[in-house]
């Protein structure tokens, strides 16, 4: 039993310089053990290395000599407890003494096994196909013939072999990963045996080694980057398998953490030594952090798959149905960023769909994801802002978003240019509501955007920002920040320069606050009377009439300036029905209101033929209420001064149109009406009768009604009674006084004594129909009314 070496004999490696040799130094590398089946040999791969020192003491190392060593110990019969003695006796040089135990286990193994099985020899460094269970028939065999001692160090050694077992497999899995090429691709796809074979092993055995599932699904994953192989996924159900993986991983690292919790409180409260129960748990937390590191890997590559796949409409809705959303928010939880840069992305695509936000918003997405903001994982921070701003579309999770305190973590961000456009865009959301507008003071938002407006290059400001800059102006504290030194100077002179219609969309809701800031637009009146009287770009004529519909100033002189800029003629024009947009002839009928407060440019007003021209606009957009709320006020300017309320009055149009619209059903359009119906009747007896009269008719009309039908059912006999029409029938009047412009010509005395004439029109010109919106405007006459309210009590002696 002679160990024979093969392929080079280990003195023919210094013949060639043996004369001058005087010192040979050799030493030995085993680089790889196996059996061989066939001769039953023991082989024993070295790697050999020569050294000689010459006369002169100068060292050569020669190449070092690859060699087999073939051990024919197999061939004799061996004692159970003979390889020990066996192989250091005769081998020592070749087998190190501390794998003794090792070697003697396989020699055993060996030596029990019969002919006739199939196997491949098992080496601590790679696996071929083996028979497992007559493997460990053998174990129980020798066990019951050794004693207990042994027995116990041989299932070790088997255990440790089977350990070796899953990392080789896993290394033979590394080399299939080279998938990810799509010629790779291609070729494996081929292989059904292959790929079955693989999902197998990962259905059942996945809970038994994190590298093993995680090398499986890496595997799977690589035919997830093309869309072409997506049915590889779908026939073997990996998608499926995947969310299994996660929810029992997770589940795993819940179980976990409990464990540490217990033995923290463990720690804490046990009168035992402190400093051992501490060692303890630090141990078992290192033990856990490893664990969670691995499942990161896990879950991620699982998470990769599922969001590829997912590109397919049908295959996310079953990923929902199966409970995706709640898979994600509880990943949020984790601190891998790579993996939460992937869950944090699947989220944002499946928040697209409302189903999906519910869900989202039902686990307190914004709680868990607001931790996220500021990272320093920049993609990760990025893509947890375009989360929340889909998620910002929702009122009660922009609500949940203020609570939590993500509103000064948002405004920091607006100066780092790659997520500006997404903070903006969430911000702007958040501004919507009134609520938050205020908010915005006591952080650097207001500062930041000035900024950033200000310093914009080249003449458009980006949209997402003026958006939210229009919003935090419509804040009366907001917009005294603006304007505070010289921010409502540069606003103008910006606004001017580019004709930028959003930039003056900013300053005209800056204008609409009563106070400190509205007196600033003095010096600003003249620039925008001539950009309204020049013309040009319409959007931005539009906003600065807008402006100067805003700017109620008593010290203004609006006559002067209607003259001076010839704005009579525009305005005239503008009113003619289907000649400028309806947005620009709202504008102008504000305008109206505003310039009629001055008594001057109230007569110029009517001189110029303005009012006849309200009055055939009033016709032409009676479906229009703002349009017919903004008319009306105008006729309360009017009537308000002595020099034009006879020509208001003469013009029997206009109280008439009053009379219908003071019952409409705009709440705000009944109290101007009222108002100024209330000024005719006390400066005109006539219309005061007629007013009064109308007054009473609508407020007995049921009376009224039912008088009248009891008389035409006693000339009839009942017949329309039993027509089916009776004192069921309604007694509100439908009729439209816009369409009767002659109805008030004759005296009152013949209206009331005409009760089969016409029904007596104006209740309410639009019966069928939805209610009416509220008007935008209420807080611009709201004080004159209450003003002028005030004033008549007065004078009754209330």
């Amino acid at each position: 039993m002679a160990a024979k070496v093969d392929s080079f004999y280990v003195a023919s490696a210094c013949n060639q310089h043996a004369s001058e040799a005087t010192i040979i130094k050799k030493k030995l590398k085993k680089k790889n053990r196996y059996v061989n089946q066939m001769h039953k040999w023991l082989i024993v791969a070295i790697e050999l290395k020569i050294r000689m020192l010459s006369r002169h003491r100068n060292g050569a190392m020669y190449d070092p000599k690859k060699c087999v060593a073939r051990l024919d110990i197999l061939n004799s019969r061996v004692p159970e407890n003979g390889c020990q003695r066996i192989l250091a006796d005769k081998h020592k040089m070749l087998v190190f003494w501390t794998k003794l135990r090792e070697w003697e286990f396989i020699f055993t193994i060996m030596m029990a096994r019969k002919n006739n099985y199939k196997y491949l020899y098992l080496t601590l460094w790679g696996i071929g196909p083996i028979n497992t269970i007559q493997t460990f028939s053998s174990i129980i065999n020798i066990g019951e013939t050794t004693a207990g001692g042994a027995a116990g160090a041989l299932l070790s050694i088997f255990l440790r072999i089977i350990f070796n077992i899953i990392t080789a497999f896993s290394k033979i899995l590394k080399c299939l990963q080279q998938t990810k090429y799509y010629k790779n691709v291609k070729g494996i796809r081929s292989n059904q045996t292959v790929l079955g074979a693989l999902a197998r092993v990962l259905r059942e055995d996945w809970k038994k080694s994190l590298d093993l599932s995680y090398n499986v699904v890496y595997t799977f994953f690589c035919f997830s980057v093309f869309s072409n192989f997506h049915t590889v996924i779908s026939h073997f159900k990996i998608g499926s398998l995947c969310m299994d993986i996660i929810d029992g991983e997770l589940q795993r690292t819940d179980q976990y953490r409990e464990q540490l919790t217990k033995r923290r409180k463990a720690t804490d409260g046990a009168m035992a030594d402190p400093n051992k129960l501490q060692q303890d748990y630090d141990r078992n937390l290192k033990k856990y952090q490893a664990v969670v590191a691995k499942q990161d890997q896990v879950l991620r590559v699982c998470t990769y798959l599922l969001l590829n796949i997912a590109e397919d409409a049908r295959v996310e809705e079953k990923m929902r149905r199966k409970n995706i959303v709640g898979l994600l928010v509880r990943m949020v939880d984790r601190e891998s960023p790579d993996l939460l840069l992937l869950v944090v992305s699947f989220l944002k695509k499946l928040s697209i769909y409302v189903e999906n936000k519910d869900d989202m918003a039902d686990l307190n997405i914004v709680e868990k994801v607001s931790r996220l903001v500021p990272n320093e994982n920049s993609d990760l921070l990025n893509v947890t802002v375009r989360l929340l701003l889909n998620l910002s579309f929702d009122g009660g999770l922009r609500q949940k978003m203020i609570k939590v305190g993500l509103l000064p973590k948002l405004v920091s961000l607006i100066g780092e240019e790659r997520h500006q456009q997404a903070v903006l865009a969430v911000l702007y959301h958040l501004s919507v509501d009134d609520k938050c507008k205020s908010m915005f003071t006591y952080t650097d938002g207001i500062p930041n955007v000035m900024k950033l407006v200000l310093g914009s290059p080249g003449g458009a400001v980006p949209l997402e920002l003026m958006a939210l800059a229009v919003n935090l102006a419509a804040n009366k504290r907001n917009a005294q920040l603006i304007c505070e030194g010289a921010g409502l100077k540069l606003l103008m002179k910006r606004a001017l320069k580019n004709r930028d219609p959003l930039l003056a969309k900013m300053i005209r809701n800056i204008a609409q606050h009563e106070g400190p800031t509205r007196a600033m637009f003095s010096e600003f009146v003249g620039e925008l009377c001539s950009v309204v009287s020049v013309g040009g770009n319409e959007e931005f004529v539009l906003e600065c009439v807008g402006i100067l519909g805003n700017l109620a100033i008593p010290e203004l002189d609006f006559c002067q300036l209607l003259s001076k800029y010839n704005l009579t003629t525009w305005i005239k024009d503008c009113l003619m029905p289907d000649m400028v947009e309806d947005d620009l002839v709202l504008e102008v009928v504000v305008l109206l209101g505003t310039v009629a407060q001055d008594q001057a440019a109230a007569q110029l007003i009517v001189q110029t033929g303005i009012l006849e021209a309200l009055v055939n606009l009033l016709n032409a957009k009676q479906e229009d209420d703002e349009v017919v709320l903004q008319i009306a006020y105008v006729f309360y300017q009017l009537t308000r001064h002595e020099a034009t309320r006879p020509k208001v009055i003469s013009l029997t149009e206009v109280p008439a149109y009053l009379i219908d619209l003071m019952h409409d059903k705009n709440s705000e359009i009944r109290r101007v009406c009222d108002t100024t119906l209330d000024i005719i009747s006390e400066h005109d007896e006539d219309w005061s009768s007629r007013i009064q009269c109308h007054k009473f008719r609508w407020y007995n009309s049921q009376w009224l009604e039912m008088v009248e039908e009891a008389e035409t059912l006693d000339t009839m006999g009942g017949e329309e009674m039993a027509g089916g029409e009776g004192l069921g029938h309604s007694y509100l009047h439908h009729s439209d006084v816009l369409a009767h412009h002659g109805l008030y010509s004759g005296s009152l005395e013949e209206d009331l004594s005409s009760p089969e004439s016409e029904e007596y029109p104006g209740m309410n010109g639009h019966a069928d129909g939805s209610s009416r919106p509220s008007s935008s405007y209420t807080n611009r006459f709201s004080a004159d009314l209450e003003q002028f309210a005030d004033q008549l009590l007065k004078k009754a002696g209330v």
